[in-house]
């Protein structure tokens, strides 16, 4: 089965690839390595929240936010090489606007990690930074980024 006939068997739809918010490119091609630019969890242009997560967003919340940004992410991939190109999954980076007192990055990036074993199973295992931060770009509370072997 190929990636994309999973991600229909899911009922998953890629979105569109989000418009870089300054000088950089949403992913890069080396080699047999994709580097994607962090992406927000934006649907249709827009942030569905701002805010730090632990005051502002839900823990809950946060974790659903990180599953569109890998989403984001994975669109990225598939406008540059195509997804049934993936070998496996490398590695995520969660970066999380966090509270004070807040320690639940884990949690939070969760969100992106399981969504990734939903799709790619033993493909979609990873290593993974989860990362709380004081702030995000345009008030974000959640960015994620992905490397992936094609």
């Amino acid at each position: 089965m190929t990636w994309s006939a999973r991600l229909e068997e899911l009922g998953i739809e890629l979105p569109g690839v989000a418009a870089p918010l300054a000088a950089y490119v949403p992913a890069v091609r080396s080699g047999s390595w994709v580097y994607t630019s962090g992406q927000l969890p934006f649907v249709d242009g827009q942030l569905p929240a701002t805010g730090k997560v632990g005051a502002d967003v839900s823990p809950e919340e946060a974790k659903a936010y990180a599953r569109t940004c890998i989403l984001n992410a994975l669109a990225a991939v598939h406008d540059l090489v195509g997804v049934d190109s993936i070998k496996r999954i490398v590695k995520v980076v969660g970066f999380v606007a966090s509270a004070e007192g807040f320690t639940g990055q884990p949690g939070v990036v969760n969100g992106a990690s399981e969504l990734l074993g939903e799709i790619f199973g033993d493909a979609g295992k990873h290593a993974r930074s989860a990362v709380g931060v004081a702030e995000l770009p345009i008030g974000a509370p959640v960015e994620v980024e992905l490397i992936v072997e094609v």
